[in-house]
């Protein structure tokens, strides 16, 4: 008997192993894209499922205005970021939650929830939800034959979550105050060893804060490199913004000329641009 029965169990187990192996592989009927976009000193993730419209009727229809919706396909939105954002200026705190939605004609309401992995909105809760809120319904002259999420309008402290399918979709608007931080950061290096007197100029100027420190941090930047057109080049641009023209021209002369003789076409072009901006003309 002992031995029949585990004759048995060998042939059952090669069974299940050739069953196994006869299924064949196919690909899913809504694929799965994973997108990522740099954001404030993190990242933001997004793990989704792409239907297509196939002649369907979806919204309104298919997908019910009114109902909470997995916005995609298969296993519900996975929104991931790895720093404080703001959405639509409600702050949301680094972690991974379930993006659902309830479609509109006129507005949609969004959804953040803790359960960021489950099967559709079946066992959706929503005592487990960690946001709310309502976005315009976009309304699109061509249809989205497959769902689309996309990040637009990207900038260092702000963005746009687009979502479009069929001939409707949505736009989140998210930000974040990541200059104090990077300010602060800046100012701690400032005091150590090695200073980062090039990063903290350019950031320095581009959010036109204390531009005189900025001046002086390129300076300190021209006295070990004296013959970078690069470094000639923010001398040039960050004096002419403070209203020293003269000594915007004059670095931006040196860093043309140092440019030329490289030759590096970007800078050249580049030092070209703070003397126009202080009225001086240039050729081509």
């Amino acid at each position: 008997m002992k031995r029949n029965f585990s004759i048995l169990i060998i042939c059952l187990l090669a069974f299940t192993q050739l069953a196994k192996a006869q299924e064949p592989k196919i690909p899913a009927s809504s694929s799965s894209q994973r997108i990522e976009q740099d954001f404030a000193l993190g990242h933001i993730t997004l793990d989704y499922s792409r239907p297509n419209v196939k002649g369907r009727k979806i919204f309104g229809y298919m997908e019910p205005y009114g109902l909470v919706w997995r916005t995609g396909a298969n296993s519900a939105t996975i929104f991931k970021i790895t720093d404080t954002i703001m959405m639509e200026g409600h702050q949301v705190l680094p972690g991974e939650y379930g993006l659902f939605s309830i479609p509109g004609t006129t507005k949609w309401t969004i959804i953040l929830n803790k359960v960021s992995k489950q099967w559709g909105a079946y066992t959706y809760d929503k005592k487990q939800d960690v946001l709310r809120f309502d976005v315009k319904a976009i309304h699109l002259p061509n249809k989205v034959e497959t769902l689309t999420f996309q990040f637009n309008n990207v900038d260092i402290e702000s963005c746009d979550m687009q979502m479009t399918w069929e001939n409707t979709g949505f736009n989140i608007h998210l930000k974040t105050n990541v200059n104090a931080r990077v300010v602060s950061n800046i100012e701690t290096l400032l005091k150590g060893e090695k200073k980062p007197y090039y990063t903290a100029a350019v950031w320095y100027y581009n959010h036109n804060y204390k531009l005189a420190d900025a001046l002086g941090f390129m300076k300190e930047m021209d006295k070990q490199q004296p013959n970078a057109y690069n470094i000639k080049y923010w001398l040039g641009r960050i004096s002419v913004k403070m209203g020293n023209k003269a000594e915007g021209i004059a670095y931006a002369k040196e860093g043309l000329k140092l440019a030329k003789a490289e030759p590096n076409a970007e800078y050249i072009r580049m030092n070209k641009e703070v003397l126009q901006s202080a009225g001086v003309k240039t050729t081509k």
